[in-house]
């Protein structure tokens, strides 16, 4: 059944249009309060008595593709009240019809929020525009601002972790409700101290995920010492992983010993591995000249002085992290080397024709990459055998070792066979991470302390002494439901949030964008 539209359902409730027209491109109604009664704002006295009337312009959603303008027909009431200190109130209406002072209605001015919330200032802006409501980029942040309301829900499952206002040079924190999945606030650094200020504030939290940094956990421990500390996850899979790659990285003299690749002869290099070649042998006399002064018993910070370099750097050559191994580059020929070869085993012997077969073939490389390849394949056959032996880079040898054996090709099997024979130690770094990763995906904890004992003999001791210091968050990542992943979803998106403002909005407008989307 059809029904009549009124004129006054075009306009907020409460409201009784008395007239409509347009006025160039804007549609104009004068608009007044269905009621008769006035509550005064101070005693809450109702009053009848209208002392004077005057007009007020407000902003509504348009109409017909016209912005529209609301003539407020709004009243003065006196107040009866003997005791109340107002004599004269202007009438109120609802929240949610228009505020006090507003220049828009409460419907528009959600909308005016959620663009804000969604888009920004200026895309915003230019956004609303095109919809016929008249707002400024301006207006629109202070909307966002204006309306924020920190979420008030008790804490008691968080996850805080750090941000990079700019990379390397400037941090703040996040913290999120777990249990909620939203954000809580965020923190102008990633000090200790401000942390544990802000914890304290909340002694409701009974658990806290973080990472595996030390400032979050000792200030969680000082804060909070009835909390329960759960490190996260993905990073200890990662340090794990990470820690087999250093293991890897210390053992390559031994796997170029095993493999047989112990020298290289530069005629076989191309200019630009020769470029990396001299880099690397430069990069040698390097670790070579402070491994000599620390075995000397000079402290780092003497040798830091001496030398020039960074103290991160002697750090690192020191404990062995630092094993520049040269490496030839990846090349596009790689996917066509068996067709080459077949080539240049049936006679074609000449870079240019090699090139202009390969380019018929759907090659999209230069002459120059064809050329450097036979021109080193011409060298190879003049070279010994034991100088063409090259190896795979430790980033390589370790996918390599992790990786099922039936993903490999032959000649793959037969470097990780030989591997495994020659550098043992390795191997039982892979099968004490490999333990590691398999007490997390299957959350449990049965051998932990026996898995650190034998951790702390083998090459990723240093990864073993970290996780032995932060034991009881670790025991809990294992065990426990709870992980930081909900945390880093959340900077995710406050990194595109920060985008669409091109990275130049303040602290309060980022957090109110992030908390009111929700």
């Amino acid at each position: 059944m059809q029904q009549a539209l009124h004129r006054s359902s075009l306009v907020p409730r409460g409201f009784v249009v008395e007239s409509a027209c347009y006025e160039g491109d804007k549609a104009v109604i004068t608009v007044r309060a269905s009621g008769s009664v006035g509550m005064c704002p101070s005693c809450g006295a109702a009053s009848r008595r209208v002392h004077s009337r005057y007009r007020r312009r407000v902003t509504d959603l348009p109409l017909s593709g016209r912005v529209v303008k609301l003539l407020v027909i709004a009243r003065r009431f006196r107040c009866d009240a003997v005791l109340c200190g107002r004599q004269i109130f202007t009438e109120r209406f609802a929240d949610g019809i228009l505020a006090p002072s507003a220049r828009r209605t409460a419907r528009l001015d959600s909308i005016v929020h959620h663009l804000g919330l969604a888009l920004g200032g200026r895309p915003a802006a230019g956004f609303a525009k095109r919809l016929m409501l008249p707002v400024s980029k301006d207006t629109l942040l202070r909307v966002v601002r204006r309306r924020h309301r920190p979420p008030a829900d008790p804490l008691k499952v968080i996850g805080i972790d750090d941000w990079a206002w700019r990379r390397n040079h400037r941090y703040a924190s996040i913290i999120c409700n777990l249990e909620r999945r939203r954000v809580v606030t965020l923190l102008p650094d990633r000090e200790p101290a401000t942390a544990r200020a802000w914890l304290s504030a909340h002694p409701t939290i009974a658990i806290v995920a973080r990472d595996r940094g030390g400032g979050y956990g000792e200030a969680a421990a000082k804060a909070l010492p009835h909390a329960v500390q759960v490190a996260d996850r993905w990073h200890l899979m990662e340090n794990a992983s990470r820690a087999f790659l250093d293991a890897v990285r210390k053992s390559m003299r031994q796997i170029r010993t095993v493999i047989g690749a112990t020298t290289i002869d530069p005629q076989l290099l191309t200019a630009a591995e020769r470029l990396q070649y001299e880099g690397y042998l430069r990069r040698e006399e390097t670790n070579a000249a402070i491994l000599t002064l620390s075995k000397n018993g000079i402290p780092i910070k003497q040798i830091v002085r001496q030398t020039g370099h960074s103290r991160k750097l002697v750090r690192q050559v020191i404990r062995g992290e630092r094993t520049d191994v040269f490496r030839t580059r990846q090349s596009s020929l790689d996917l066509h080397l068996p067709w080459l070869d077949d080539q240049w085993a049936s006679g074609y012997r000449n870079g240019a024709e090699l090139w202009r077969r390969l380019a018929a073939r759907g090659f999209r490389g230069s002459l120059r990459v064809v050329s450097e390849w036979a021109t080193r394949r011409r060298r190879a056959e003049k070279a010994d055998a034991q100088n063409l032996q090259r190896i795979p880079s430790a980033r390589t040898i370790a996918r390599l070792m992790t990786i099922g054996r039936d993903l490999l090709t032959n000649a793959e099997t037969v470097t990780v066979a030989a591997i495994e024979a020659g550098v043992p130690t390795l191997v039982e770094a892979r099968e004490i991470i490999a333990e590691f990763h398999l007490m997390i995906r299957r959350k449990t904890e049965a051998g932990f302390i026996p898995w650190i004992e034998r951790a702390r003999a083998s090459l990723v001791s240093s990864f073993a002494s970290g996780v032995a210091k932060d034991e009881a968050a670790v025991r809990a990542a294992i065990t426990s439901p709870w992980s930081n992943g909900q945390t880093e979803g959340q900077i995710t998106r406050l990194k595109l949030v920060r985008r669409q403002m091109y990275g130049r909005g303040k602290i309060d407008l980022l957090q109110a964008r992030l908390i009111g989307a929700e």
